[in-house]
């Protein structure tokens, strides 16, 4: 817009038809309709219903009756690679 309003104009002029809001160039008309049809999307966010025991109820928690413990499992590698060849293979003379 600079470029087109200096050349009818001095430098001065040109830099205050570009910026007073009042000479919109295509772009600026195009992004303006943009924000004019865009609608705003309320954000709702639903929470569930929480529900508890009813009061006046005993209630506690109970311990299980027997306990294990399980093996354990070894999650590295060093038992997946095999050791080299036996002696190393050699190159070929050229």
């Amino acid at each position: 817009m600079l470029i087109d309003f200096s050349r009818n104009s001095t430098v001065a002029e040109a830099v205050c038809k570009t910026f007073d809001g009042e000479h919109p160039c295509p772009l600026c008309k195009a992004i303006a309709a943009g924000k004019k049809s865009q609608q705003k999307k309320e954000f709702s966010l639903k929470l569930p219903k929480l529900e508890f025991l009813p009061p006046g109820q005993n209630w506690g928690l109970v311990a299980p009756t027997t306990f294990e413990f399980f093996p354990r499992v070894n999650l590295c590698a060093t038992g997946v690679f095999s050791e080299p060849p036996t002696p190393p293979p050699r190159l070929l003379p050229s």
